[in-house]
């Protein structure tokens, strides 16, 4: 699949997004889908994977919510509460799952483990 994100701006302290990314091609529901950040300097991190479960990065949990409408082949990623260390660029990502199991949490909160990325939306925001 090719992903498209989009849904970034620029938005208070305590603001709310939401992102949303689309997937083009077949079998989407067999894809385990997930958002990673990156923020200038950092390291691209985790923020929340799902399959047959729902996994978040502890900062963001009761926060952010992932959630995906396989007839639409869309993956969204609310964001509320929104802190000014949320600002980064923010990428969603597909990874096909093979086989009766569902990958685990490490697999799934690793970028590694992902042969599909959307291009990034930045999120900014402001204090």
């Amino acid at each position: 699949v090719q992903l498209q994100a989009s849904g970034g701006g620029l938005v208070q302290a305590g603001g709310s997004l939401r992102l949303s990314c689309v997937a083009s091609g077949r079998a989407f529901s067999s894809y385990a889908v997930a958002w990673f950040r990156q923020a200038p300097g950092k390291e691209r991190e985790f923020v929340a994977a799902l399959y047959w479960s729902t996994y978040y990065e502890d900062s963001v949990k009761g926060r952010f919510t992932i959630s995906r409408d396989n007839a639409k082949n869309t993956v969204s990623l609310q964001m509320n509460s929104l802190k000014p260390e949320d600002t980064a660029v923010y990428y969603c990502a597909a990874r096909y799952v093979v086989g009766p199991s569902a990958p685990t949490a490490v697999i799934l909160s690793s970028p590694h483990q992902y042969g599909q990325w959307g291009q990034g939306t930045q999120v900014t925001v402001s204090s």
